[in-house]
């Protein structure tokens, strides 16, 4: 029965093509491949759900190299149901959780990384998140930094003053987010270092044919930086990770993603006069050959169970973006 539904799914996506005159692409974002679920991280999937997810991508879709896939997408000449892979920030389990199942699968990635993280750095984030996993304490005072004071009695309370937490954090100024950050860490005695992608590792996915794109150094707000400072961080982000990999970075991914809050149009122009060749955003949507090559909409699959995986796709294909 759930063989026939997803088949039926993909007969309304087949036909949902053909209501417009230009092909469309899916983007999917993914940042983590988690070892098994983890109540701190409920949107991250892990390797049981990534398998299944990248299945039905196979059973179901034509997945394509991003690079062949904007081609594509320029010259309305993609496959019906066109998907392509991306994964943002240069997590460790990318290498050891995701890209098995992907070489398994034989399908293309690509992973936009923030290389100031790389070989045993933490992202701030994540300093936020597994200090409040650790705390021992039911009440965790932040008076004095500004963010008040958070109970941790529940898995649910510890959710909830992270989500609090990160989005109090997420728009301050690039340097007083660090130290607000190290201040949270400090909060507790010992917090993971090997989050992050390793150089061996990172090399180790390009080798296997994935895609390396970058990300910024620091994974900045880009619209709380002045243009000097946005320019740095986009290019020594790509002078860094092309030295490494001996190749020219064709593609960028901006941090956090949303024009406006996030970045701004000045940055879009920054990554063209840095020689990209694309780059893509974190607004919800479905590429046609009108997106702003600059601008490419993604989206993340949030869903727990397959059919709901294939319903969104459905209607991210049918939605007017």
């Amino acid at each position: 029965m759930q063989h026939y539904l997803f088949s039926l799914l993909k007969h309304c996506a087949t036909l949902a093509s053909y209501r417009f005159t230009s092909k469309k692409l899916f983007i999917l974002i993914y940042h983590r491949v988690l070892d098994a679920p983890d109540f701190m991280r409920p949107g991250e999937p892990d390797k049981v759900a990534f398998a299944w997810q990248m299945e039905l991508l196979t059973r179901y879709f034509n997945v394509l190299p991003l690079a062949e896939a904007l081609a594509r997408l320029q010259n309305n000449s993609l496959p019906p149901r066109a998907v392509t892979i991306t994964f943002d920030d240069g997590y460790a389990d990318n290498f050891y959780n995701a890209m098995p199942i992907l070489k398994q699968q034989q399908l293309p990635a690509t992973f936009f990384i923030a290389s100031g993280y790389l070989d045993g750095g933490r992202m701030w984030s994540d300093s936020v998140i597994e200090t409040i996993r650790n705390f021992p304490d039911t009440t965790l005072n932040l008076n004095d930094i500004g963010l008040g004071v958070f109970s941790l009695a529940s898995e649910e309370q510890k959710v909830a003053a992270a989500r609090t937490i990160l989005n109090q954090l997420k728009y301050q100024e690039p340097l007083q987010r660090l130290a607000h950050s190290r201040f949270i860490a400090d909060q507790v005695s010992h917090l993971p270092d090997d989050l992050m992608l390793t150089s061996t590792q990172l090399q180790a996915l390009h080798a296997q044919g994935m895609e390396i794109g970058g990300h910024t150094v620091n994974h900045p707000i880009l619209a709380t930086l002045d243009d000097a400072k946005a320019k740095a961080e986009i290019a020594d982000n790509k002078a860094f990770l092309e030295q490494k990999l001996g190749v020219k970075l064709r593609f960028f991914a901006y941090p956090n993603g949303k024009l406006g809050g996030d970045y701004q149009l000045r940055h879009r122009d920054i990554v063209r006069q840095c020689h990209y060749q694309a780059s893509l955003s974190t607004h919800a949507g479905v590429a046609d050959n009108t997106s702003d090559i600059w601008q490419l909409p993604r989206f993340t699959p949030w869903d727990a169970t397959p059919l709901k995986f294939m319903l969104r796709m459905v209607r991210m294909y049918c939605r007017q973006v």
